[in-house]
């Protein structure tokens, strides 16, 4: 399954040293991601790979409050994009435990 959304960078505020940023996938593609998964791993992930520009990587969305998984952005991709806090993003998202 392959997605593409766009979505503003926010900060997990739950500790306030955290340096911790995610990318919400929008409530419809969730939903629809949360459809054909079939394979559940640890906290509900999902294994995904992700490219934002000309970044890409493999990593995990995580279900959060509201029915949406988030996907969390490395600084190394944050740093090699130029992604600000509260920036809008261009998001391919490739399924992998579908």
């Amino acid at each position: 399954m392959f997605v593409r959304f766009e979505g503003e960078v926010f900060r997990w505020e739950a500790r306030s040293d955290s340096d911790w940023y995610f990318v919400a996938v929008p409530v419809e593609l969730s939903t629809e991601i949360r459809e054909v998964q079939t394979y559940r791993r640890g906290f509900g992930g999902v294994r995904v790979e992700a490219t934002i520009g000309g970044s890409t990587w493999r990593t995990s969305i995580f279900p959060q409050a509201g029915g949406v998984y988030v996907l969390p952005l490395k600084r190394a991709v944050r740093d090699a994009e130029g992604i600000a806090p509260d920036a809008v993003v261009l998001v391919d998202l490739a399924v992998l435990d579908a």
